[in-house]
C-alpha cells in the first residue's frame, strides 16, 4: 500500500510517504520555499499546501500521483465545529474549515493525476498518536499522549496502542488548551507566537517560578483525563514585553513559572494515562512533546519505564502520522522509524557538480571526519553538510553547526554568527557510550528531545553547551546508525580529551535549517563560519574569499578549482 501523507492546514506543512508500513521520505515544505514553518497559521493560509516536499516525496519512490493507493490529509472537517462554539476567538476560521473541505480537490490541482477520492480525512490528533505509537521502537503495547494547540474540536488525546492500532481513551475539548496557553505567553514576552515557544523555555531557566501558586489557578489537571486550561491574565502578572524592548526578570519569573504549571499538568496526565494502561511505554506528539524540559520531568517523576518522542513532534509529523494510520488501517504492519534522516540528499559527484557550478575552491581530503576534528579542535566553526536532511525542527548532525564545547566564549560566538539572542543554549552531541559518565538523563537520546543534568566535574570542561541551570539538551551518537558523526566524535576526542561537540542547526536567524548545496553555499558564504563540510569535500573560509586553489586539493580529479 502507498500511502502520501499531508499536513496543511495549520503551520508547518510536511509530506511524508510510507510504502508498505515503511516510512521512504518525509520533508517540511519550509525547506524548499525557504519560509521559516511554510507559512503563518492563520486562515488565509489553510488553503496551502506542501506542492514541492510531496512532489519530492513521490520522486524519490519513482511514484507518480496516480500510483498513489491512498492520500492522508491530517485533519478531519467532519469533526469540527464552529469557533465561536469552542469557545476561540476566531471570526474567519470558517475559511480554514472550508478550505479543509476542499482539500481533495486542491490536492488534485497540486498533483496532477491523483483521484480526489483517494484522499482520506484522518483526525488531526489521531495523525499525531500515529506518528508517535506506531513510528516508535518496541512500541506495541504502548500509552500515546498528544498535546498541541489545536486540532479539530479538542486541543489533547490519551490513546493506547494495541496491535497496530489506536484505541482513543480521552481527548480535551477546546477552549482549554495547553498549547495555546503555552502561545500566549509567548506572544506576551514579545516573541512571534506559534514559532517561538522554545524561547520561553529556554528564557524560563533564567527565573524563578515565584508566579506559581497564582498561575495554578488557571493551569491544572482535573483529575479526569483532562484539564483546565484558558483565560490566564497575563497582564495580571507583568506587563508585555513590546517591539524593541528587553525582557526583565519579572518576565523570566513569568516564563518559569508557566513552565513548572505546565510540567506539573503534564505529569498529572501521565500518571492518569497510566492507572488506565499500566503499560510501560509511553510515547509523545503534538507541539507540546517539543517541550524538552517538560519530556525530562516526565521520564525522571513519571510511572513509565520509557518515553519515547515523536522528532517531527510539531504539526509537520502528522503527515508522517496520517500516512501510518491509513496503512495500518489497511491491515498493514508498521515499521518504527530508523531515523530522522528522511529529507533529501545527494550523492558525492551531484555535491561535486554543485561546487563547481559555483566555482567555490574545494578539496577532498582523506577522510573528512578526521579534517573536521582537526578544525574544531583548532577552535573553528563548521558547517556539516551529510547525508539526508532531518524531518522535524532538530539538526542531528546532517544540517549542523559545529564548535569546540570547551571554549565558553563559542556560545555567545554561535548566538552571534546565527543571529540570535543571548540567552539561548546550544547543545552537545556525545558519543553514546561516553554519555551517562557526563550527562543525567534518558538515554539514549539520540533526537535531542529531553535536557539532561552535566555532571559537576565536566561543567568547566565542556562550558558552551552548559545552559544557565547546568543542564544541556543532548544528542547521543551511535556508530551504528551515524558512522561519520561517531568517526569525527571520536577523532576530536582523541586530539582534546573531549567526546563531546557543539552541535545547533545550520541556518541563521528566521530562516529554515539548510536543505540543500545551494542553501549550503549561500550560508557559509554569508555567516562567520571557517569551514564548510560537504559531504566528503570542504571548503575553507580563507581559501573561498580569495577565489585561489585548496592546499592538497587533487589536481588530477576535479578536486579543486
Amino acid at each position: 500500500m502507498r500511502v502520501l501523507g499531508i499536513n496543511a492546514l495549520f503551520h508547518d506543512p510536511a509530506a511524508a510517504l510510507v510504502i508498505d508500513g515503511h516510512t521512504v521520505a518525509a520533508a517540511e515544505e519550509e525547506r524548499f520555499t525557504r519560509r521559516k514553518h511554510g507559512k503563518r497559521p492563520v486562515p488565509f493560509s489553510a488553503w496551502e499546501l506542501p506542492e514541492k516536499s510531496a512532489s519530492w516525496c513521490l520522486r524519490q519512490a519513482g511514484l507518480r500521483p496516480e500510483d498513489l493507493d491512498a492520500v492522508a490529509y491530517s485533519f478531519s472537517p467532519a469533526l469540527a465545529r464552529p469557533a465561536g462554539e469552542m469557545g476561540l476567538d476566531d471570526p474567519w476560521d470558517h475559511l480554514r474549515l472550508m478550505y479543509a473541505e476542499q482539500a481533495p480537490r486542491f490536492l488534485r490541482t497540486a498533483l496532477p493525476g491523483l483521484d480526489p477520492r483517494k484522499v482520506r480525512f484522518v483526525p488531526h490528533h489521531m495523525a499525531h498518536a500515529a506518528s508517535s505509537a506506531l513510528a516508535a521502537p518496541d512500541a506495541e503495547p504502548s500509552s500515546v499522549l498528544v498535546l498541541d494547540g489545536r486540532g479539530e474540536a479538542t486541543s489533547h488525546l490519551a490513546a493506547r496502542r494495541v496491535g497496530d492500532h489506536l484505541e482513543p481513551l480521552h481527548g480535551q475539548r477546546l477552549p482549554h488548551s495547553l498549547g495555546l496557553v503555552y502561545e500566549e505567553l509567548t506572544e506576551h514576552l514579545g516573541f512571534l507566537r506559534s514559532s517561538d515557544e522554545y524561547k520561553v523555555m529556554a528564557l524560563a531557566s533564567y527565573g524563578t517560578p515565584r508566579m506559581l501558586p497564582e498561575l495554578r489557578k488557571y493551569v491544572y489537571a482535573t483529575g479526569d483525563g483532562g484539564f483546565h486550561a484558558t483565560g490566564v491574565p497575563w497582564t495580571e502578572f507583568c506587563g508585555p514585553v513590546r517591539p524593541g524592548e528587553a525582557w526583565s526578570q519579572d518576565h523570566a519569573d513569568l516564563a518559569a513559572s508557566a513552565q513548572v504549571c505546565l510540567e506539573e499538568t503534564l505529569l498529572d496526565l501521565v500518571r492518569w494515562l497510566h492507572g488506565q494502561t499500566g503499560d510501560r511505554v509511553l510515547t509523545m506528539a503534538g507541539g507540546v512533546a517539543l517541550n524538552c524540559v517538560a519530556n525530562s520531568r516526565i521520564a525522571r517523576e513519571g510511572p513509565f519505564d520509557r518515553v519515547w518522542v515523536q522528532p517531527a513532534a510539531g504539526d509537520a509529523g502528522t503527515a508522517l502520522g496520517g500516512a501510518l494510520y491509513l496503512a495500518a488501517e489497511g491491515g498493514e504492519h508498521t515499521e518504527p522509524m530508523a531515523g530522522a534522516d528522511l529529507g533529501r540528499g545527494w550523492s558525492d559527484a551531484e555535491l561535486e557538480a554543485w561546487l563547481k557550478t559555483a566555482a567555490v575552491p574545494y578539496e577532498r581530503p582523506a577522510d573528512v571526519a578526521e579534517t573536521v576534528a582537526e578544525a574544531l579542535a583548532d577552535d573553528a566553526i563548521v558547517a556539516w553538510f551529510q547525508g539526508r536532511a532531518e524531518y522535524g525542527p532538530r539538526a542531528l548532525g546532517h544540517r549542523s553547526l559545529l564548535a569546540h564545547p570547551g571554549r565558553s566564549g563559542n556560545l555567545e560566538r554561535l548566538n552571534d554568527v546565527k543571529g540570535r539572542e543571548q540567552f539561548r543554549p546550544v547543545a552537545p552531541m556525545v558519543l553514546a557510550d561516553r554519555a551517562a559518565e557526563i550527562f543525567d538523563g534518558p538515554l539514549p537520546s539520540p533526537y535531542m528531545l529531553f535536557v539532561h543534568d552535566v555532571a559537576s566535574e565536566w561543567r568547566e570542561r565542556i562550558p558552551a553547551v552548559v545552559h544557565v541551570d547546568g543542564t544541556a539538551r543532548i544528542q547521543t551518537v551511535d556508530p551504528a546508525t551515524e558512522p561519520l558523526v561517531a568517526r569525527m566524535l571520536g577523532c576530536f576526542e582523541r586530539l582534546t580529551g573531549l567526546p563531546v561537540v557543539v552541535n545547533t542547526s545550520l541556518n541563521t536567524a528566521g530562516r529554515p535549517m539548510v536543505d540543500d548545496p545551494r542553501d549550503a553555499l549561500e550560508c557559509f558564504g554569508s555567516a562567520p563560519v571557517d569551514l564548510l563540510a560537504i559531504g566528503p569535500f570542504v571548503v575553507r573560509r580563507g581559501v573561498f574569499f580569495a577565489g585561489g586553489r585548496s592546499e592538497g586539493a587533487a589536481a588530477d580529479d576535479g578536486g579543486g578549482r
